[in-house]
């Protein structure tokens, strides 16, 4: 039986500074390869979402304009409904139920 054999124990070696360096420095080089993106895909990106927010804006527009031509219609419909009615009450015809 060794006495106070538990009590030196011998720690592990330390990687080696220079190991250490390099991976840190292939680490930081892949991660700077992968961020990098081509400026000409970033403009191409940049110019297809503009024209997006575009058509957007052209195709909300013409919405607003089909709105309002539905309403105007509508008014249309509304006051000849009502003509109908008059005339039709001032000559006494039966009106068929809505």
């Amino acid at each position: 039986m060794r006495p106070h054999s538990a009590i030196f124990r011998v720690p592990p070696p330390l990687p080696n500074l220079l190991d250490a360096m390099r991976l840190l420095a292939l680490a930081l080089l892949a991660l700077l390869a992968t961020s990098c993106r081509d400026p000409r895909a970033e403009a191409n990106i940049a110019e297809a979402m503009t024209e997006v927010g575009t058509q957007l804006s052209s195709m909300q527009q013409d919405y607003a304009l089909l709105q309002s031509q539905v309403d105007s219609l509508r008014l249309v419909v509304a006051r000849q409904d009502t003509l109908i009615t008059r005339l039709a009450m001032l000559a006494n015809l039966p009106l068929p139920p809505h």
